[in-house]
């Protein structure tokens, strides 16, 4: 089967599609055909590597996924051959202390379907069962094979982590990106008031045809922090929902309010940022680290995006042989939504 791989860590040039072997079920795994493979900015931190990080060579990338069961393993119940199912790509033990309180996403094991093990960008994968659900039926392929893994972070960032109750105020860095795009769904869903920021005039006027209050271009403002608290008079906002780390990470201090929120779920403009801590504790703010979710968050979400008709913002669909060109418009940020792999037809 045809599958992009890389075979060492680095820039785009390490991706490659090949042929590998065809897939097998173990006794609680299933093996789906997959027809889309959404991209996520992990994609690009596997291929480049991360400290500890160690993949079986060649690994094949990609996390979310849409597709038609082909095999089922031996202890597999309640799925079956010809169903069509999306990906939860978290995975857990299922038996360590945090597993046992229902917080799989902190489990003492836990990785993610194309870091942890063999991934998305390929004709088949192989995962467990209890990871499949079923597609939603308001959404084509395309959609299903790209909102798991942005959708399950922002819910858990905005509804189990910052406990958003409706009314509040968000702000959103950095919108055209998968999570920030997510979060301003289901923040509108819940009855927020959302403020977002860009360098790109377009994508804030795209943003704004999905709910987003109002919109800050940090290109052609001296004070992103400053233009926050004159839109909330001054208080700032309940909330900072941020993917992007070094970059934002000042601002996000000086913008949410006394006894506000901070959630982190990313870093794409870096890891290491200087943290002002007497605006922290002066201020009483609450720092939350957030990551994919629990079972329960997936759960949450998808009953929730069903029951609003929710789909994931498409901005393009590429074949798998232009993989290049697809990571190449993520990495640089050029895209709005989510960029989705057509696998197999």
């Amino acid at each position: 089967m045809k599958a992009v791989v890389i075979n060492e860590h680095g820039g785009l040039d390490r991706v490659r599609i090949d042929q590998v072997s065809g897939l097998e079920p173990a006794e609680d795994e299933v093996v789906l055909k997959v027809y889309s493979a959404g991209l996520n900015h992990l994609d690009i931190w596997v291929r480049e590597g991360r400290p500890g990080l160690e993949l079986e060579i060649p690994h094949i990338l990609g996390s979310d996924a849409a597709g038609v069961v082909m095999a089922v393993g031996a202890n597999v119940k309640d799925i079956n051959i010809g169903d069509e199912v999306i990906l939860n790509p978290g995975l857990s033990c299922g038996s360590c202390g945090y597993c046992n309180c229902g917080e799989q996403s902190e489990c003492i094991s836990f990785g993610i379907v194309g870091m942890t093990r063999p991934g998305t960008f390929a004709e088949q994968v192989a995962v467990p069962a209890q990871n499949v659900r079923h597609k939603p039926e308001h959404m084509n392929f395309d959609e299903a094979g790209a909102f798991v893994l942005s959708y399950l972070t922002a819910w858990r960032m905005l509804m189990t982590r910052a406990q958003l109750k409706p009314g509040q105020t968000v702000l959103i860095h950095g919108i055209g990106g998968g999570v920030a795009l997510s979060a301003l769904q289901l923040a509108k869903l819940a009855g927020a008031e959302v403020i977002v920021t860009s360098s790109s005039d377009e994508k804030l006027a795209r943003s704004t045809q999905i709910g987003a209050d109002y919109t800050i271009n940090y290109n052609t403002v001296d004070d992103v922090a400053q233009c926050v608290r004159d839109i909330t008079r001054g208080n700032g906002v309940d909330i900072v929902i941020d993917t992007v780390g070094a970059a934002t990470w000042p601002i996000d201090f000086s913008a949410v309010r006394r006894g506000g929120k901070i959630v982190l779920c990313g870093v794409t403009s870096g890891p290491q940022a200087h943290t002002n801590l007497q605006m922290l504790y002066w201020n009483q703010l609450t720092i939350l680290g957030s990551t994919m979710g629990s079972n329960e968050d997936f759960r949450q979400m998808l009953k929730a995006i069903i029951a609003a008709g929710l789909k994931p913002v498409i901005d393009s669909a590429i074949s798998l042989e232009n993989i290049r060109d697809a990571m190449g418009k993520m990495e640089v940020g050029e895209q709005f939504g989510k960029i989705v792999l057509r696998v197999s037809k």
